[in-house]
């Protein structure tokens, strides 16, 4: 297995690089709106319809595969029991979100910070030139007014995305949708054991091989990253959440297009007494990611694997960033 690849390349941390300010103010968070849902608010028993029920049972989670990163804690491969539980067919959608927004007038962490991490290759040249930008992974510009209903900032929009994956959510946002809906993020070992699909140490969600027949089955970045995106697979940005073929188990994109939050504080040890809906350990400083996204590319970031993970402070946000909710069945 390889070494270590840097997490920001992925999805970099809640750290405000160094840029001139350029959001306007009414793009600003209002005063005295807080990033939490009030008991008083509304509640949609109905907004994870769509799920797919999961029988649970036993599978082999983690892999020994030479492509992964042991530093990650990608193994060892150790057999782990869940028990049953529905996950939401494709992860939630502009559409849905607006629907949580409207509702109960949530405000998430982009909009409260002022500012979330965009895709250089996604902004206008002013702007890209504006904007700070992290050390080591220089595609990442850290733009004022990014937020998940602008998510390339000021001037952007999700009207003709309303069935794209919402982004630029903090795992603290993706929960308190998930309390919303009656739900909560999935655990994960949940989050693989569905992404697998019935298939035993596959690479991918459909096989071990990347483009079978020469068909793409998911959203990652084709041609030199970062700077030539060639888009074969269709979509050089977020595709919809049922773009491709569904996996063994009915579900949409568990590979790239957007990472996507799992309940777990982030670890590389697995203890073994833990195999049974095992869980992360009981507090940390990061979150789990899982899935990989558009920007994921083999010469960098080969997380677009079943068992790849990553992680990031729970108040992160970046343009490839989303979730899925599951429920105890």
């Amino acid at each position: 297995m390889n070494d270590i690849a840097p997490a920001g390349c992925c999805s970099p941390g809640r750290r405000k690089p160094d840029g001139p300010s350029v959001i306007p103010p009414s793009a600003r968070a209002e005063p005295g709106r807080v990033g939490r849902v009030s008991p008083a608010a509304p509640t949609a028993e109905g907004a994870g319809d769509g799920m797919v029920l999961l029988p649970g049972g036993s599978f082999l989670m983690g892999t020994e595969d030479p492509e992964g990163f042991r530093a990650d804690g990608e193994g060892p491969v150790r057999e782990v029991r869940v028990s049953a539980f529905r996950i939401d067919a494709h992860a939630v959608s502009n559409r849905r979100f607006a629907e949580f927004v409207s509702a109960t007038g949530y405000v998430t962490e982009a909009e409260r910070f002022g500012w979330s991490y965009v895709f250089a290759g996604f902004l206008p040249a002013a702007l890209r030139r504006g904007a700070g930008r992290p050390d080591g992974t220089p595609w990442w510009c850290g733009v004022e007014g990014a937020r998940w209903d602008a998510p390339e900032g000021p001037g952007s929009g999700t009207e003709d995305r309303a069935d794209h994956p919402v982004v630029h959510l903090s795992w603290n946002d993706a929960r308190a949708y998930c309390r919303w809906a009656g739900a909560r993020l999935p655990t994960e070992a949940e989050w693989e054991y569905a992404a697998r699909g019935g298939l035993e140490q596959a690479r991918y969600p459909w096989g071990d091989e990347l483009t079978p027949d020469g068909e793409h089955r998911c959203n990652i970045w084709q041609g030199h990253f970062p700077t030539k995106n060639t888009a074969e697979d269709g979509h050089a940005g977020t595709a919809p959440v049922d773009a491709y073929r569904p996996n063994g188990y009915g579900l949409y994109n568990m590979a790239g297009n957007v990472w996507e939050w799992c309940q777990d504080w982030w670890s590389t040890t697995h203890p073994a007494a833990r195999r049974s809906d095992p869980r992360g350990p009981g507090a940390g400083d990061a979150k789990v990611m899982r899935g990989g996204s558009y920007l994921c590319h083999r010469s960098y970031c080969n997380r677009y694997r079943v068992a790849a993970r990553t992680r990031n402070t729970p108040d992160s946000t970046t343009g490839n960033l989303g979730f899925r909710c599951v429920r105890t069945a």
